[in-house]
């Protein structure tokens, strides 16, 4: 494959960009998660202060986002894989970009209500 044959054009330079920006989003997610989960064994009473605060409208939007990353990490992961082992993969990738694009569209509206459902009623009520 030609030098620069992968990430040709705009579609790619910024798939490129958001593949590692969400890759870094979700370790770092990871990570607090860990970290939070480990306060179980030494202090319960300070991780049921945690999870309390989770239960928050705001991270409520934080775990759609989280949510969204990770959504988007895994299908532009699947391009990916598509461009690197198909033979025609390079070919097409601009196609394959924006139909992940629409499949990642398609799915965070599916997500709204079981994500944001909570923090929308606590906000406007039953």
């Amino acid at each position: 494959m030609p030098a620069g044959t992968l990430y040709r054009g705009r579609e790619g330079m910024w798939s490129w960009v958001a593949h590692r920006v969400t890759g870094v989003l979700i370790f770092f997610f990871l990570f607090v998660h860990v970290l939070d989960t480990a306060l179980v064994r030494v202090s319960p009473e300070d991780y049921d202060k945690v999870v309390a605060t989770y239960k928050t409208p705001v991270v409520g939007l934080l775990e759609y986002g989280l949510v969204a990353a990770i959504l988007f990490h895994a299908l532009n992961g699947l391009r990916i894989i598509a461009v690197d082992y198909w033979t025609k993969g390079p070919r097409y990738q601009k196609q394959m970009f924006w139909s992940v694009m629409g499949l990642w569209i398609l799915l965070m509206l599916g997500a709204i209500y079981p994500v944001l459902g909570h923090a929308a009623r606590d906000l406007f009520g039953s």
